[in-house]
């Protein structure tokens, strides 16, 4: 049923470990969804042990948040009007706030409720400085230069101080970036509580103790290291770099408010037994089964293939409380195999892009009630057999879709690929050294004469397309060997023909 206007929703927070309260102040139609309404959404200054009772809801205050750069405002905003399954109605009772709102975001009770309540937990002086820190004044770090208010740092200014106590002349201080992670860094960000995100690599450091810290957010490169122990409160941890088996992941609450986010495959980690969330990307294949048994409570599933290939993939199924559920780029299953919206009762996002044409149909068919009742569906970019077979190996499969690429020229792309693979794969050691020269030259004179022709008119290439154009060339030519190709002197004559 659709919300009405003074109705009041509660959902249980797993960072505040209760239920907490939003309440709907205003609808409208939606400029970007035909038909679609949204829902003026206020964050409410409660929380409890249970669902609230009709009685409590008069009693209801909206919440002012005054955290970091917060100042005294209701966190109010419109959102789809289609209520996430996960939330219950208490209540209507007359709207707590009569202004409107200009701004957009989503359902997200509790967020800023727990955000509110872990600054007020700050020492006053702290959060006096952090609010009275200003653009004007100057301060030296490290020999280096820096506004008062400055939130970021790196290795830029990490490496040149001797002191880490130099950084407290940085009251603003939220985000760390370093390749070079130390113990007494480490130390530092726990000592912080306003430092919300670190970016980590060390070749120091085996074992990372951040339980004291305020992370919201980490990103750790996990080569080398054996354990890494997690504030309560992480939000959102990415995992790069070579990940081993043995490395041991802990959280108190083993994971229950965090997203992990990897790449390439399922990260093979111990711990986090309880995760909640988990976002993979460039996967070439994964088994969901092996999703199911490793991670069986998440409650956000996002898979984005490179493309790839699933196996197992009614195992979702099992995931019992998953409200999210988003697949990108990923085939090798049928409509048989997709869990019906009964097998998914919790699930409130629905969204797929680029999948087997039959999965996508047959999806819209069986959410459409589900979606009319609320349920956030989202189905694009049906693929029939013959893209797949076009596009599995394809380098240039993302530019089909991509704001500035047509499809016609995300073809070309791939057309000069397959053109340059089936250049390389006619060379081989039975060719004498000047005429494998002369045929790879060639090929990669006629390689960049595409790009040039494509970029011409429209120029659709820029620094991230020249890249890739760029990578899709040495991959091939170092795949041949240095026996068959001189990589440098053919890429350096890729620099010298290039016109994008």
């Amino acid at each position: 049923m659709p919300p009405r206007v003074g109705d009041i929703y509660s959902v249980y927070s797993t960072r505040l470990r209760q239920y907490v309260a939003c309440q709907v102040t205003a609808l409208k139609e939606s400029r970007e969804r035909k038909g679609a309404q949204l829902a003026a959404v206020l964050q409410l200054d409660w929380s409890g042990d249970a669902l609230p009772q009709a009685s409590e809801l008069g009693a209801m205050r909206p919440l002012v948040a005054d955290f970091f750069f917060w100042r005294g405002k209701h966190d109010h905003a419109y959102a789809s009007a289609e209520v996430p399954a996960a939330y219950t109605l208490a209540g209507n009772i007359a709207p707590l706030v009569l202004d409107d709102t200009t701004t957009h975001g989503d359902w997200h009770a509790g967020d800023t409720l727990y955000r509110q309540r872990a600054w007020e937990q700050i020492d006053l002086t702290r959060r006096q400085r952090f609010k009275a820190a200003s653009g004007d004044v100057k301060v030296t770090v490290g020999g280096h230069v820096l506004r008062q208010d400055t939130r970021r740092i790196d290795d830029t200014v990490l490496q040149s101080i001797m002191d880490f106590a130099e950084l407290d002349q940085l009251p603003c201080l939220m985000h760390i970036h370093t390749e070079h992670g130390t113990q007494a860094l480490a130390d530092f960000v726990k000592g912080h509580p306003f430092i919300t995100e670190l970016l980590w690599r060390s070749a120091q450091v085996a074992e990372l103790d951040l339980r004291a810290s305020c992370l919201g957010s980490l990103s750790i490169d996990a080569s080398g290291l054996a354990k890494v122990l997690l504030n309560r409160d992480l939000g959102v941890l990415v995992l790069r770099g070579e990940i081993s088996p043995q490395l041991q992941l802990h959280s108190d609450a083993e994971g229950r408010a965090l997203v992990v986010y990897g790449s390439g495959r399922l990260p093979g980690f111990a711990g986090l037994d309880h995760l909640a969330g988990l976002s993979l990307s460039a996967l070439t294949q994964i088994d969901l089964d092996g999703v199911l048994r490793r991670f069986p409570h998440l409650t956000y599933l996002q898979l984005q293939g490179k493309p790839g290939m699933v196996s197992n993939l009614s195992a979702i199924a099992g995931l019992a409380q998953l409200q999210t559920l988003s697949l990108h780029d990923l085939f090798g299953y049928t409509p048989e195999q997709f869990p019906s919206p009964q097998q998914l009762p919790r699930l409130s996002t629905l969204w797929l892009s680029s999948v087997p044409f039959d999965v996508a149909q047959a999806v819209k068919h069986s959410y459409k009630n589900a979606a009319a009742q609320g349920l956030d569906l989202s189905v694009t970019q049906p693929r029939k057999p013959a893209w797949l077979d076009e596009n599995l190996h394809n380098p240039f499969r993302d530019w089909d879709g991509r704001e500035q690429i047509s499809t016609a020229q995300a073809k070309k792309a791939a057309t000069a690929y397959k053109t340059l693979l089936s250049a390389t794969r006619a060379i081989d050691a039975s060719m004498d050294a000047e005429a494998v020269q002369a045929a790879l030259s060639a090929m990669v004179a006629a390689y960049v004469t595409s790009f040039n022709q494509l970029d011409a008119r429209n120029k659709l290439i820029g620094t991230v397309e020249n890249e890739e154009i760029h990578a899709v060339l040495a991959g091939c030519l170092r795949a041949l060997g240095t026996k068959l190709a001189d990589v440098d002197g053919l890429l350096a004559q890729f620099d010298r023909l290039r016109e994008f």
